[in-house]
């Protein structure tokens, strides 16, 4: 048996940590000894049933996206990992349940752990950096000297972002509070924005991209400064029914989302920008691209604080205030567990 943190019914406040049996493993799964996991705004939406359009879930539902851990148990088929190989990932979205002391994942979802990090900074990465790397190189292709704005400087996807823009060239302003200027221009942001005092859209203009963090009325604003041609890649709004559509949803969702979309789809048109909804990927070979630049500090993550696991119902609560900066970790195996295994 094993303790996970379960919901049993969507917008449970407090999840329960209890004993559950140790997950059974697939010919192409590893079970990973879970050292650290990381909060996420996706497992807030997941616990509030703010998912339910795209994801349907059984409960009860262990809850919980990404970790760092040891492989404790390899399926028949596994080639990429062996038992003892300390990894990181960000597991299937159909197979969350990070927050517990053991999860069976597909060895695809997995990567080796950077050496130099500790396993809390290792958590840290991987949904974050996946997230962010996919946006900004895989979707808006982004050249040296263009510009582009990412909301949230100083939350746990811009701390990142900002550090992968910055590493592709590209010209960065951001949005953050005062107190975490220093912070967001130390990681390369070049124009800071007190998003308390100024509205964005009243201080930028011919942007090439936008990288959207927050969705709703921000979203919109974000149409007044791109450039004709531009693009806004965002992970907080609304799908688009095209997304649904690619995604194989019902019909009745598409045209749910459709509907849901109609303002910021009209508000492409009219602006002549592209809009993509990002529904990032797990992918353990992306993030093995990654790694090296880990290693060698290219990119440094941020975290804001290290929670052990029988206090993760504070830990959400600090995360759904929204004022993290970077990362909050989940330290779910104690340093003695651990004095055997590393």
């Amino acid at each position: 048996m094993m303790k996970a943190a379960q919901i049993t019914h969507y917008k449970q406040a407090i999840p329960a940590i209890t004993q559950v049996p140790i997950p059974s493993i697939g010919p192409h799964d590893v079970l990973v000894k879970v050292v650290t996991a990381s909060i996420n705004p996706i497992d807030l939406k997941t616990q509030a049933g703010g998912l339910k359009m795209l994801l349907t879930y059984r409960m009860p539902l262990t809850l919980g996206s990404d970790l760092a851990g040891i492989v404790v148990k390899t399926g028949a088929q596994v080639t990429r990992f062996k038992v003892g190989a300390a990894v990181y990932g960000r597991v299937q979205k159909k197979r969350i349940g990070t927050f517990a002391e053991y999860i069976a994942v597909t060895q695809n979802d997995l990567a080796l752990k950077p050496k130099k990090l500790s396993f809390a900074e290792a958590a840290a990465l991987p949904l974050v950096s996946l997230t962010s790397y996919q946006a900004l190189h895989d979707i808006l292709r982004l050249q040296p000297g263009q510009k582009v704005l990412i909301q949230g400087g100083a939350g746990g996807i811009g701390t990142i972002a900002i550090q992968i823009a910055k590493m592709l060239g590209a010209y960065v302003a951001t949005t953050a509070s005062p107190k975490n200027f220093d912070l967001v221009r130390d990681l390369g942001a070049d124009q800071v924005i007190d998003y308390h005092t100024t509205p964005f859209q009243s201080v930028l203009q011919d942007y090439d991209a936008v990288f959207d963090t927050r969705g709703g009325q921000t979203l919109r604003d974000a149409f007044q400064i791109v450039k004709p041609g531009g693009q806004i890649v965002s992970i907080s709004d609304v799908p688009t029914g095209r997304f649904a559509r690619t995604y194989g949803l019902p019909l009745w969702k598409q045209l749910v989302l459709q509907f849901a979309t109609r303002r910021v789809t009209a508000l492409a048109k009219r602006t002549q920008a592209t809009y993509t909804f990002l529904f990032m990927r797990p992918d353990g070979q992306q993030l093995a691209t990654l790694t090296p630049l880990f290693e060698n500090g290219t990119l440094k993550p941020i975290i804001d604080r290290v929670v052990p696991f029988d206090d993760l119902s504070t830990a959400l609560r600090y995360a759904r205030a929204g004022h993290a900066t970077g990362k909050i970790i989940i330290q779910i195996a104690t340093d003695q567990e651990m004095a055997g295994r590393l």
